[in-house]
């Protein structure tokens, strides 16, 4: 019978530690934590320090009694939870509620889950550290009392069903902010010249104008001088330089390489990191240091000689710039170097190729690289023509990992150059002048706020991922795909010295998966910062996180730090509470309908942002609309707000039948006869003709009719019709899988119905609670 008892957070854990230790230890999970506050006003005992009330959720309690079984049997009990702060405090709550002697219990932690670090741990065990535990209690009691004291005030005054939270609320204001720098900025045009060269041996290369122009008419003379201008190598310099790899991942580089690299959302990186880890391939996932310790050093320097070569190997020692980083972590890493690729699902193999990659190439020699700067002169011209090249003299970690970028590459960059001479005459094939326009500030990814919120010293590496999962469930902030708009450029090309202009159309202002605010995101955070100013400030927010620093390092008291804070909230609370619901709510006058003289008003209402047009006046109702997808209410014109009250509109008739055009909840759509048609990318419902939307109405019937197998005319609400995933069998609400030996098109109405009678019950989405 084992004597020893190892309780960590995971199964998968569980069973990985299992394996590395003998017949005299067991290995149980608590499944994360075994206790929380409880969901009301009692959880928090305000008059009495903060103190916390804990309890256990009715899902835990089997899982306590199963420990409690086993640690009752055991001569020691090891508490093996992340080395973290959240991990400690679940040692602390299982020692808690398990009512475990204090000389029983051993806490011991890990960075990796290997062998020698589990029997390590094992041998050298220390007890629970109640500081780090205060830093968590810390943090979920401010937490805790923000949202329960700022989400009715949101009730009252805005909307029933919203909440605000400390970290949460800044995210989004990050997000509504770039939002409004988007809104603001004005984009201005010029016109960027590049010309394509042939040296005199024949072989081509580009290079681009030393200025840009402000007009069509500048760069149009340009092109003109230079019909007999001659182009002549003034200038040929070369500069060695050296490129460096960048550190192994934290938790924050992790989540932003993942993003560009492989297209990951933060929580996707995070649970796909927790398999590799709770699987023993990797190094523990959530850190902010950029650390490696001796020994991976020495691994990583052995694989890399015996890959590369002794040449590409230079063992580093990175430092992290963070106070609040914990150097004792390591930054994440492979637990074996050796294994450059690993088994389970693609994702994980893709995201262990990306960690074995970048800790690899932080470990090999910085990259020779020799730039060549060319300066072509214009014998027409004052202006000169700059060439840029790159050539690799020694590829040194760029032969394992190139790091990207959140910033788009220009088209031109580095590229390679022909041998050439200075005064060497170049042959001109042709030079275009295109016109361009400067960039509003780029909206967010979750990758790209979370850099920022580690800029600003929000949060640390086990808040990222729930921040950013928060706002987006909250709705505060979507992710999406936005199509943007068409606009005319010009384009100017001298070739056998005549010069022609063209025009074509261009997409701008498109995103793909960024972060917008929603105007309910909008209307929180103008609020918030209206009335709670000072708690949403980036600095303040960043201060709070330095305090939670300084309890876990057993500098500050806890609820002392709570209470310093809760004296000044708290009565700001209280004030809000004499604001009038029309004071502190969201309505907006646009204007007046020139048509009816009615005053127009955006607002946010129960189920969304309106327009309303009129007010209540004994028989008189007023008219609403729903705002459509990117428009907001604090920027909305009077002239957007009234032609909403043009939806839905008649577009006209097919087959003697009406085509309705409108906005509904899944966004703008055709209604003709019983089907709703989606309208999708340049196509509009204010604008969309009849012609237009005749021919929507027909592929949708041609798709639809390519969906359907087989008809039954004794019942026309059974068919059998291809799916996503192959034929089913659909039957009023109901859709049936069809056994993978029967043939769709020759099953009778009989055995269709016999499939659907047999068919198990779904299950229900909701759980139901007591």
């Amino acid at each position: 019978m084992p004597k020893n008892l190892v309780i960590v957070e995971s199964p998968a854990k569980a069973k990985t530690i299992e394996g590395y230790l003998g017949n005299e230890f067991l290995v149980e999970s608590s499944y994360g934590h075994i206790r929380d506050l409880p969901k009301d006003n009692e959880a928090i005992d305000i008059d009495n320090g903060f103190q916390p009330r804990y309890e256990i959720p009715a899902d835990k309690k089997e899982i306590i009694r199963k420990l409690k079984k086993e640690a009752d049997k055991s001569e020691t009990i090891f508490l093996a939870t992340d080395d973290d702060r959240e991990g400690e405090a679940i040692s602390w709550h299982l020692k808690e509620a398990l009512n475990l002697d204090d000389t029983k219990i051993r806490r011991i932690v890990f960075h990796e889950i290997t062998k020698n670090a589990i029997l390590n741990a094992i041998q050298s065990p220390r007890g629970i550290n109640l500081d780090l535990v205060n830093a968590q209690q810390a943090r979920r009691v401010l937490d805790r009392l923000v949202g329960f004291e700022l989400s009715p005030v949101l009730w009252k005054k805005i909307k029933t069903g919203l909440s605000a939270g400390r970290v949460q609320s800044v995210a989004v204001r990050l997000v509504v902010e770039r939002e409004r720098e988007i809104d603001k900025f004005k984009s201005e045009f010029f016109y960027k010249v590049t010309g394509f060269f042939k040296s005199s041996k024949g072989k081509s290369f580009k290079a681009d104008l030393s200025v840009k122009f402000k007009s069509r008419e500048e760069a149009h003379a340009f092109l003109e001088a230079c019909i007999k201008a001659e182009f002549i190598i003034e200038k040929l310099e070369k500069k060695p330089s050296k490129k460096s790899p960048s550190p192994p991942f934290t938790t924050s580089t992790l989540q932003q390489e993942a993003s560009r690299k492989l297209g990951f959302s933060v929580s996707q990186t995070m649970l796909v990191a927790q398999k590799l880890y709770e699987s023993g391939k990797i190094s523990y996932m959530r850190t902010d240091s950029v650390n490696l310790s001796q020994e991976a050093l020495n691994s990583a320097r052995s694989e890399i000689i015996s890959q590369y070569g002794e040449p590409y190997a230079r063992t580093r020692q990175y430092k992290t710039k963070s106070e609040s980083a914990q150097e004792a972590h390591e930054a994440i890493r492979p637990t074996n170097f050796a294994a450059k690729k690993t088994d389970g699902e693609r994702n994980e193999q893709r995201l262990y190729e990306l960690i074995w990659k970048r800790a690899i190439a932080s470990q090999m020699s910085e990259a020779e690289i020799e730039k060549t700067l060319v300066t072509i002169g214009i014998s027409s011209q004052p202006q000169k023509f700059i060439a840029t090249g790159e050539v690799i003299k020694f590829d040194g970690f760029l032969k394992v990992y190139i790091e990207s970028t959140d910033e788009e590459q220009e088209e031109n960059g580095d590229g390679h150059l022909p041998p050439l001479a200075i005064g060497e005459k170049l042959g001109m094939e042709y030079i275009t002048g295109k016109q361009s326009f400067t960039r509003p500030p780029a909206r967010y990814t979750e990758a790209s706020l979370v850099k920022k919120l580690e800029e600003l010293g929000i949060g640390r590496p086990s808040t990222y991922a729930p921040t950013i999962s928060t706002i987006l469930k909250r709705n505060y902030v979507t992710k999406e795909t936005l199509d943007g708009k068409e606009r005319t450029v010009t384009e100017m090309v001298l070739k056998d010295a005549v010069v022609t202009e063209s025009s074509r159309k261009e997409i701008f202002g498109a995103d793909k998966n960024k972060l917008s605010p929603t105007n309910t995101g909008i209307v929180v955070n103008d609020f918030l910062i209206e009335y709670f100013a000072k708690f949403f400030e980036y600095s303040f927010t960043a201060d709070i996180e330095k305090h939670f620093d300084d309890i876990s390092q057993g500098k500050m008291e806890w609820n002392k730090m709570i209470g310093d804070f809760y004296r000044e909230f708290h009565p700001m609370v209280e004030d809000t509470g004499k604001l009038s619901r029309s004071t502190a709510s969201s309505v907006r006058e646009l204007g007046v309908d020139p048509v009816s003289g009615e005053k127009v008003y955006a607002r946010l209402a129960r189920f969304g942002p309106i327009v309303q047009l009129g007010e209540s006046n004994g028989d008189t109702k007023p008219r609403f609309a729903s705002l459509r997808k990117g428009q907001f209410l604090d920027n909305l014109s009077l002239e957007d707000g009234l032609a909403l009250f043009k939806l839905p509109r008649d577009v006209g008739q097919y087959h003697g039948k009406k085509i309705i055009a409108g906005e509904g909840r899944f966004g703008p759509y055709l209604k003709f006869e019983n089907k709703f048609i989606s309208i999708k990318g340049e196509d509009d419902p204010l604008h969309i003709t009849e012609q237009r939307a005749i021919e929507l109405i027909d592929l949708k019937f041609k798709s639809d009719s390519e969906k359907i197998i087989k008809e039954f005319a004794e019942d026309d609400s059974l068919k059998i019709l291809n799916g996503r995933w192959g034929p089913y069998v659909k039957h009023g609400r109901k859709n049936i899988k069809i056994p993978k030996d029967k043939d769709p098109a020759s099953l009778s109405l009989e055995e269709c119905i016999k499939l659907s009678e047999n068919a198990p019950a779904k299950k229900s989405r909701f759980r139901r609670t007591r």
